[in-house]
């Protein structure tokens, strides 16, 4: 076994999308190579419906996959395909926008008025640039969640783990998406491809995750602090922890223990022309896109 070393440890930013949601992003809209074939990814949460009630209101997508995780409240969703729905605590939606997309998002806080989700952005690679759309709506209750001995406890939400694979499929970038909770005190390995990019977000409790780069295979700790998360506050640090190369990660949790999402996926490796939520692979292709934006043939019909 090889231990990925942990390249770069760094608190998310605050910053503002939409009609005005109040979020904090990891990364995104800077080196697209960083974490190929990941795009971005935020953390919107709020314990005020100011925070989030605007939402994200009728906006395009083209050439990418976008998956949106709820952890606290609900978010209402529509699309130009003419789907509907509400994801609720728990649930998880893919969306594969393809050739053209039309959706939006309505963020809604639970009884005390709360709300907490992610969403991951995946790139497409370029014969899956115009792609027929389509979603993928799953039920936290559907979401395999395993248990080990020590009372770790992983919901597998895509790829396989442990013996139990995710409802989500037919991902372009084959990812694996772990929730992971490791209790106080537990040191843990999970095993992760080789040759897949990866990285750990931490949004609740603090750990230490183990360094294969220290001088003569001594572990180094570098301990991540994230935002301990109950139901009167959910603010606080969210740390994206970045790795290097090898095939698993060691982590040691805090006195309150961890929660984490664990993502990794296969490098796509190609140019990437990105302006706001079209992403594609050439200044050609997004200038045409802006173009049928602004001429209204954007959304393609089905055939």
């Amino acid at each position: 076994m090889s231990i990925r070393p942990v390249l770069e440890a760094r608190t998310a930013r605050p910053t503002m999308e939409g009609a005005g949601v109040h979020l904090h992003r990891a990364f995104g809209f800077v080196d697209p190579s960083e974490l190929d074939p990941f795009l971005m990814f935020d953390d919107f949460r709020g314990d005020h419906p100011s925070d989030y009630q605007a939402g994200f209101p009728w906006h395009p997508h083209r050439g990418i996959e976008t998956i949106t995780y709820v952890l606290a409240g609900a978010v209402a969703h529509g699309d130009s395909l003419g789907n509907t729905g509400t994801l609720g605590a728990g649930d998880v939606q893919w969306m594969t926008a393809g050739r053209g997309i039309l959706h939006q998002e309505m963020p809604r806080g639970n009884a005390a008025g709360q709300m907490h989700g992610f969403q991951l952005w995946a790139n497409l690679p370029s014969p899956l640039k115009m792609t027929a759309p389509r979603y993928q709506d799953v039920r936290g209750t559907d979401i395999p969640e395993v248990t080990d001995d020590d009372g770790t406890r992983v919901k597998v939400i895509v790829g396989s783990f442990w013996g139990r694979t995710g409802p989500v499929d037919g991902i372009a970038a084959d990812p694996q998406y772990l929730d992971i909770f490791v209790p106080a005190g537990v040191r843990k390995r999970f095993k992760v491809d080789t040759y897949r990019r990866a990285f750990a977000y931490v949004f609740e409790g603090a750990a230490a995750f183990a360094d294969a780069s220290a001088p003569q295979g001594v572990l180094l700790e570098k301990e991540v602090m994230g935002a301990e998360v109950n139901i009167r506050d959910l603010s606080g640090n969210r740390t994206l922890v970045r790795f290097g190369t090898g095939n698993e990660i060691v982590v040691k949790a805090g006195e309150q223990g961890v929660r984490f999402l664990l993502i990794s996926g296969a490098p796509i490796e190609e140019p990437v022309a990105w302006h706001g939520p079209i992403v594609m692979n050439t200044q050609a292709e997004l200038r045409q896109a802006m173009a049928e934006l602004r001429n209204g043939t954007f959304i393609r019909p089905a055939h």
